[in-house]
């Protein structure tokens, strides 16, 4: 039995998908750090919260909900990624490249 949101292994892995992306985004130009660079942070930010806040609901429905949402900042997440390896973002497309972080990214697809 789970005793806190921080046993869970895909709250775990979005913690470290959520840094990748920090240290990803900060690499992106200037112009964008309003931008998709921004928007990458917060969608990544948003899978380990609602992780979190789902574990703090009262019933399931409520839980699966919010794995819903988290499951959706994913999606949300890959396709800024894909925005930015169209743009040009070498970065992105580096990232995107290595096995370790595409297989990390396909773990956090949660399911619900």
């Amino acid at each position: 039995m789970l005793k806190s949101f921080r046993d869970l292994q895909e709250w775990q892995r979005s913690i470290q998908l959520a840094a990748a992306v920090y240290r990803l985004a900060g690499s992106f130009p200037r112009e964008e750090m309003y931008g998709l660079s921004s928007q990458m942070r917060r969608a990544a930010v948003s899978v380990a919260s609602n992780i979190a806040e789902g574990c703090g609901r009262l019933g399931v429905g409520e839980y699966r909900q919010f794995l819903g949402i988290a499951r959706g900042s994913t999606l949300e997440l890959q396709t800024r990624f894909e925005i930015a390896r169209a743009l040009g973002m070498e970065r992105a497309n580096w990232l995107m490249k290595r096995k370790s972080f595409r297989t990390r990214f396909a773990r956090c697809s949660i399911q619900c």
